[in-house]
């Protein structure tokens, strides 16, 4: 289908990867070719969001880049950008594909005699012939690719000792650092890059995105927020370990992060700022920690994983909730604003989509959004490729556990890339 689906300038793609997730509603969902859009920079941004939202009343998908955080506080981002994604897209999907167990939902605007037809017979003449070679499937020779660091090992170190001072002086309790690793001059098959990236992490939250020559190809494990009839459910990860292929080596491990007083402080502190943004709109009295620091396995890695839950009334627009939680704790800090001063002072590259989320609003404003990590982005047209990691910076922090830490989100995105 993702074959068949290049032919659109619009595509995304949303894979739960067969994860048995709460307050989920579909396995997979496939929207392509805009019939309506929106495109625009960070001003105003939630407002003509919003304005969209409402008029429209459909299916609508797409992103926010992390930078909207200037639409909302007295920020910027100046930082190198070598990616140039347009701060905020979204689309109405002239045809839609919903994934259940056992079936899948076809939804076409404007349905044209024997399209649908057409459509579904060109979709099984397209073969998954996935190989990890030179050649794409295109017949185009790809470049061989070269990763580099935008931030030194060294300047890591310097940055992360200057955080740490502002720790102690109280400015911030925790801020999520970041790092850039680019190549330039990169010739992608985007298609053959996610499905090998998928293949080795398999996450509940995977990403294909199409926006013109813009791509995001998301291995993401992480919920941002999701909306359900009247209850929001947010779910911040904070506190990684890697895995064992040993059994008993690796539930040692899951034990030891589970009990980690360094990263169950990491969660702790952004789950409370979790229920803190949620209580902007939520009724009264409704905002519960349903899970605190649970321990969820993926291929990769274990993770610490909060949900927070919370009921709403039905004149909150959906927007509204997105504005007031944007961006995700999870990726920011405590204090949000202060930590986001930190971020943009300290790091080298302005994040764009990267800790950014894609997703979707249903027709009746229930909507699904992810958070945009462990994640290759792509601009075709400047042959820039790029993907970023990070950690929770706290006052427990060691810098060189911090930077190992990065190496190891950073695999399964290096591995793809340099194969």
């Amino acid at each position: 289908m993702l074959n068949w689906a290049q032919k659109f300038n619009e595509v995304i793609w949303l894979d739960s990867n067969q994860h048995k997730l709460k307050h989920t509603s579909f396995k997979a969902i496939l929207a392509v070719d805009a019939f309506t859009s929106i495109k625009t920079g960070y001003d105003s941004a939630f407002n003509e969001l919003e304005e969209y939202q409402a008029k429209t009343k459909d299916w609508l998908f797409g992103y926010l880049t992390y930078d909207l955080k200037n639409d909302l506080e007295n920020l910027n981002s100046s930082n190198f950008d070598g990616l140039q994604f347009p701060d905020l897209f979204f689309f109405q999907p002239k045809k839609l594909f919903l994934f259940s167990e056992n079936e899948v939902e076809i939804l076409y605007l404007n349905l044209v005699d024997d399209e649908l037809e057409n459509d579904w017979k060109e979709i099984l003449k397209n073969k998954s012939t996935v190989k990890y070679q030179s050649e794409s499937q295109s017949g185009e020779i790809e470049t061989k690719i070269k990763i580099h660091l935008r931030t030194s090992k060294e300047s890591y170190f310097k940055k992360i000792d200057k955080i740490l001072q502002h720790i102690h002086r109280g400015d911030i309790y925790e801020v999520n650092f970041c790092q850039e690793f680019y190549s330039k001059s990169v010739k992608l098959d985007p298609v053959r890059t996610y499905i090998h990236l998928n293949n080795i992490s398999k996450p509940p939250f995977a990403t294909f995105l199409k926006l013109n020559d813009h791509y995001a190809l998301s291995a993401s494990p992480e919920r941002y927020i999701c909306k359900s009839a009247n209850i929001i459910v947010s779910q911040p990860i904070k506190g990684t370990a890697r895995r064992y292929k040993e059994i008993e080596k690796d539930l040692k491990q899951k034990k030891n992060l589970a009990d980690d007083p360094k990263e169950r402080s990491e969660n702790i502190m952004i789950t409370d700022l979790v229920r803190n943004d949620l209580s902007r709109f939520a009724k009264k009295g409704s905002v519960v920690v349903e899970e605190l620091c649970k321990v969820y396995t993926f291929e990769k890695v274990h993770h610490l994983i909060s949900t927070i839950t919370c009921q709403v009334s039905k004149d909150i627009s959906p927007v509204r909730i997105l504005k007031d939680t944007f961006p995700m704790g999870s990726m920011t800090g405590t204090p949000k604003i202060s930590a986001m001063n930190i971020i943009e002072k300290f790091e080298d590259t302005k994040r764009g989509l990267y800790s950014g989320t894609v997703g979707y609003f249903s027709p009746e404003g229930d909507f699904d959004f992810n958070v945009i990590i462990r994640s290759i982005l792509y601009n075709k047209s400047n042959q820039y490729v790029s993907f970023s990691v990070g950690g929770a910076i706290t006052a427990k922090s060691v810098p060189e556990n911090e930077y190992e830490e990065c190496l190891l989100k950073a695999k399964a995105m290096r591995e793809v890339l340099e194969s």
